[in-house]
């Protein structure tokens, strides 16, 4: 606690003054009241706001696509009401349901191409393109049919297209599930029923259907929850997880969703001491990334020196680093020597700089990240995460579950050390037209990645939500995606 004095300080403060604004509502029987960690921008235009974690959320909440992610992360319909997948995997056909825009115009075929090719166009410039590549072109067959067409096959394709930068909006809006309505510094949510649906997705139509949102800092979404002026926070990541703890929140309303993704340090430095793997190997055999789970207070959070999780369709399980079987002493011995030889060859080594966001979570990882490289005679220093850095931190989520998408965004394109060889590899892969050759391919650029190592891996990305005990139906999500539409139980 002696680390941020501050905190506990801005904590009581918040509290008085949320103590003071008073009651948003009954919280048994009205409104579901949800705080999303973010600002007010990311909600009122959250297209150009992605992605943001309020932005993802107003997206899924009023501009579904052809399908989305359900509470527990597997696809289900939305504007598609059925789809077919023919041509060995290379082309997607959709019917739509019957949609109206908040004008009350029908949604029709044409429309859906067309803003879909323009979403495709703009997220093939996002950690997406790996597999949007494929898409070749976008076709309104009829008033109700839409098909989707690939240079190669894609088996997590739907996944992709459930994304929120996939979903279809106009000027006011999309299709739902819900309209949105501005009010104040929050937007009210209500449940679409004028496309002949009678019923929201998971939940019967009740006077708690309407959602009051609103995007702010974590401290002052997690004191409203504890206040009990909102039922759900939402977009929780490792940088405040010490607030937590200060909030003195019950630990029984802290949901972890079981996400998978990246968490590590990307190595942008190509020239002097980290243009050479071995320095860099050093680097990642120095961090101790056990201790983790004991430094955040969180049992469970799985640490790895791999770049893929297991569970993903490759032919054999993640490879590990060289040093996995080693322990942390034996490690920095190593590294240490690396260095020093280093050193000697080149001389001093210019402190590297490291940046990473704002927040207690941070200053506790660089804290650790310091000290680990100090032990092996490297000298580093703290900046924004904005500015010009030799290492910066990846936290994101995978969006689906695609080997293509964990390789492709370490690779050449994000501007970080990379393997031209590797990258080649991913391009062949991208590129083939049989799923034996793409495994194989991957396979291939796994291995000169884990050899190059321009990023260094930490573990596995953290993302909470404090969920009030009225939300019953709320489920851990490995997407990291809470649909707000089946947060309660049905009435009975």
């Amino acid at each position: 606690m002696r680390l941020f004095p501050y905190l506990r300080q801005t904590v009581v403060a918040l509290l008085g003054a949320l103590t003071l604004a008073g009651c948003t509502g009954d919280e048994d029987r009205g409104p579901v009241v949800v705080s999303v960690v973010g600002f007010p921008a990311d909600l009122a235009d959250p297209l150009d706001r992605l992605p943001r974690p309020a932005a993802k959320l107003m997206m899924e909440a009023t501009a579904q696509g052809l399908v989305s992610f359900d509470a527990r992360g597997e696809i289900q319909p939305a504007l598609a009401e059925r789809w077919i997948v023919v041509d060995d995997g290379k082309s997607y056909i959709f019917r739509l349901r019957n949609a109206l825009w908040p004008d009350g115009d029908k949604i029709t075929s044409q429309e859906v191409a067309r803003i879909l090719s323009a979403r495709v166009k703009k997220a093939n410039r996002s950690s997406l393109r790996g597999d949007l590549d494929a898409v070749e072109e976008i076709l309104a067959m009829t008033g109700e049919v839409v098909e989707v067409r690939l240079s190669a096959p894609r088996p997590n394709f739907l996944q992709i297209l459930a994304q929120p930068e996939l979903g279809i909006t106009g000027k006011n809006g999309g299709a739902g599930p819900y309209r949105r309505d501005r009010r104040e510094k929050a937007w009210m949510l209500t449940p679409v029923t004028d496309s002949g649906d009678t019923e929201e997705a998971g939940e019967k139509p009740a006077r708690t259907a309407n959602r009051v949102v609103r995007a702010e800092r974590t401290a002052v979404a997690i004191v409203r929850f504890r206040e009990g002026k909102a039922a759900l926070v939402l977009g929780g990541r490792y940088t405040d997880l010490p607030l937590l703890n200060f909030a003195e929140v019950d630990s029984r309303d802290i949901r972890v969703d079981p996400v998978q993704g990246l968490f590590g340090m990307a190595i942008h430095g190509k020239e002097g001491f980290l243009a050479e793997a071995a320095n860099r190997e050093a680097l990642s055999m120095a961090i101790e990334r056990e201790r983790l789970p004991t430094l955040f207070s969180l049992a469970g959070w799985v640490v790895t020196g791999a770049l893929l999780p297991e569970g993903l369709a490759m032919p054999r399980p993640p490879l590990q680093p060289r040093w996995a079987a080693l322990g942390i002493e034996q490690r920095r011995q190593y590294a240490s020597v690396v260095v020093a030889g280093w050193k000697s060859r080149h001389g001093a080594i210019a402190p590297l700089r490291i940046a990473l966001p704002r927040g207690p979570g941070s200053n506790l990882l660089f804290g650790m990240l310091t000290s680990d490289f100090a032990r092996i005679g490297v000298p580093s220093v703290r900046v924004g995460a904005e500015e010009e850095a030799d290492l910066s931190l990846i936290d994101e989520v995978a969006p689906y579950d695609s080997p293509l998408w964990y390789l492709g965004r370490i690779g050449c394109a994000h501007e970080l050390s990379c393997s031209a060889e590797a990258d080649q590899r991913i391009k062949e892969a991208q590129r083939a037209q049989n799923i034996e050759e793409v495994l194989r391919k991957l396979d291939e650029a796994e291995s000169l990645m884990i050899s190059h190592g321009g990023y260094i891996p930490l573990g596995a990305p953290v993302r909470w939500s404090l969920v009030s005990r009225r939300l019953r139906a709320f489920q851990p999500s490995p997407r990291g995606l809470h649909p707000l539409n089946q947060l309660l139980a049905e009435p009975r």
